[in-house]
């Protein structure tokens, strides 16, 4: 999957739109001397806090001295290109101390990548430094891979050896592809129940999983797990509140990656990932939090929120954010099979309108100047449209992109937060995809904890009007708790939305098989996360022939 035509300048450099605001934060801080904890957290998400070099730099710790297992947190690899592949970890022998256990000190660790999983055939290696500052996390930019190759990778510390991940590069750029299975996971709020859905997914034959959205959620997570109702361990009081800082949200990473579950898919297969709302704070809609309090504190622990996420996720340099800003949107390919547009839809938009509330379309909502990717993504989503040579053009993204009525009638309410509250956004990205001739346009969503599959309409007020595309819904891995197969609203929403083709209230994720020919799409789904063990089903099937967008029940 190679990155192409990197958007313009990345946000939060040399002139990031929040510096004024941020400065002012930062010469409160230094008023106050950093008397507390949260001003300390706070200030350290403020600044770009890079490892310092020679004689400013932190102390090294012998690898050696390390006496628990540093690697409790697993390993990780993630945006695959014809030639490398980003592989994580993050060293914390105590998980749940603040410091993961090392303190301040960096620690040299040693990797290496082979062609089998014995690691007989070890093709690269070499070391990293995994630096406090960073929270010591690891992130390798494996170079000089084969195209369409899978490999094992993993890490030494001391004498301390993590678990082996198997990854995979992409095809070579002007290369036939045949196929391409992906799966689509988002919203895994730890407290709603078990990673069942990881656990499954962990066994199933995949080439890539796009994770989208909703990794972390900020809310408490009492001492027994919530849902997961622990009988033989207690969470430290740490995690009985909401993230607010930064040690905060490294700690609540800490929690949800030390899942056995979660642990397993990431090193059964390379993620893409791109973060929505919870990961920050709930239908933050750019600088603008969800309660009122003032713009730099928010941007401060946005901030930490964006950081933490960088130091947790299999991400390049290119992603780590500077502040509050975080260059996430970016481009990979598939061969000439797929590439996919990775969008951010939170960091940029305009405050929802009416008051978040469900409402009917009105002169707030459609007001031409409202965004939800910003100008600057959403010319470089259109223009990429535009230079695409592959047969599928796959748009992983973070809330319903399809119109979705609430209610029967004229009047029907639709969330002010998706795609429905934004609708001149919408259509200007509809008419970009059309102007550049996009066939095959495949939308993939996270956010609303339900499967649903699209047929994406000329008009969605047309029934009849020609269809251009599909979204597929992904359900979520633990948000919302078991779920149901046919929520209450099932009736209302299969009468008011004709080009909606399947709803499914379960918990799960949705796999599909790219073809040459045509695209099958499996929704996958578990009985229950409040309990373990729960068997895997399939709930629906559905297949989309290239050139004539629509789905067919298989």
């Amino acid at each position: 999957m190679a990155p192409t035509g990197r958007p313009g300048a990345p946000a939060g450099h040399a002139h990031s739109p929040h510096d004024t605001v941020l400065s002012a934060a930062a010469r409160l801080l230094r008023r106050r001397r950093f008397l507390t904890v949260t001003a300390a957290a706070a200030a350290l998400a403020f600044s770009t806090n890079v490892p310092a070099r020679g004689a400013a730099a932190a102390p090294e710790r012998d690898a050696a001295r390390i006496t628990e297992d540093p690697f409790s947190l697993g390993v990780a690899s993630g945006d695959p290109l014809p030639g490398s592949v980003l592989l994580w970890t993050r060293l914390a022998p105590v998980p749940f101390a603040a410091d993961g256990g090392l303190g301040v000190e960096r620690v040299t660790v040693e990797w290496e990548v082979a062609l089998d999983e014995y690691f007989a055939q070890v093709v690269r290696q070499g070391t990293a430094v995994a630096h406090p500052e960073y929270a010591h996390s690891v992130h390798v930019d494996v170079q000089g891979l084969t195209p369409g190759t899978v490999y094992h990778y993993r890490f030494r510390a001391g004498a301390w050896i993590s678990p082996a991940g198997r990854t995979r590069t992409a095809p070579e750029p002007g290369a036939g592809t045949s196929s391409l299975t992906l799966a689509a996971v988002a919203c895994q709020a730890y407290q709603d129940g078990y990673y069942t859905v990881h656990g499954h997914l962990a066994r199933e034959d995949v080439d890539v999983v796009f994770h989208l959205g909703d990794y972390l959620y900020e809310y408490a997570v009492n001492p027994v797990g919530g849902e997961r109702r622990y009988t033989d361990v207690t969470l430290p009081d740490v995690f009985d509140r909401e993230t607010m800082t930064l040690a905060d949200y490294r700690l609540r990473y800490a929690l949800y990656k030390s899942d056995p579950d979660l642990m397993a898919a990431h090193a059964a297969h390379p993620f893409v990932v791109a973060w929505d709302d919870h990961e920050t704070e709930n239908n933050y809609a750019g600088a603008v939090p969800e309660n009122e309090v003032p713009p730099e504190q928010f941007l401060l622990r946005r901030a930490a929120a964006y950081r933490a996420y960088w130091e947790h996720q299999p991400l390049r340099a290119a992603q780590l954010p500077q502040g509050p800003d975080a260059q996430l949107y970016r481009r990979l390919h598939w061969g000439t099979l797929a590439q996919f547009d990775v969008l951010d839809t939170r960091q940029y938009r305009s405050d929802q309108a009416y008051g978040d509330r469900p409402h009917v379309p009105g002169p707030e909502s459609d007001d031409p100047a409202r965004t939800l990717t910003g100008d600057a993504q959403e010319r470089w989503l259109i223009d990429g449209w535009r230079d695409s040579a592959a047969l599928w053009n796959v748009m992983p993204q973070q809330v319903c992109f399809s119109q979705r009525r609430f209610d029967l009638g004229a009047e029907a309410r639709v969330s002010m937060d998706a795609w429905d509250g934004y609708r001149a956004a919408r259509g200007r990205v509809v008419a970009g995809a059309k102007a550049a001739g996009v066939d095959n346009w495949l939308v993939l969503t996270g956010d609303v904890h339900v499967a649903y599959a699209f047929d994406i309409k000329d008009d969605f007020d047309d029934p009849g009007s020609r269809t251009i595309g599909t979204e597929l819904t992904c359900t979520s891995v633990a948000s919302g708790k078991n779920g149901t197969e046919r929520p209450e609203n099932w009736d209302t929403y299969m009468a008011a939305n004709p080009h909606l083709r399947f709803y499914d209230g379960r918990r799960g994720f949705t796999r599909v098989e790219l073809g040459r020919r045509s695209a099958r799409v499996d929704f996958r789904t578990v009985s229950a996360v409040t309990s373990r063990g729960a068997p895997l089903t399939t709930a629906a099937s559905f297949v989309t022939e290239a050139g004539a967008p629509g789905l067919q029940p298989v």
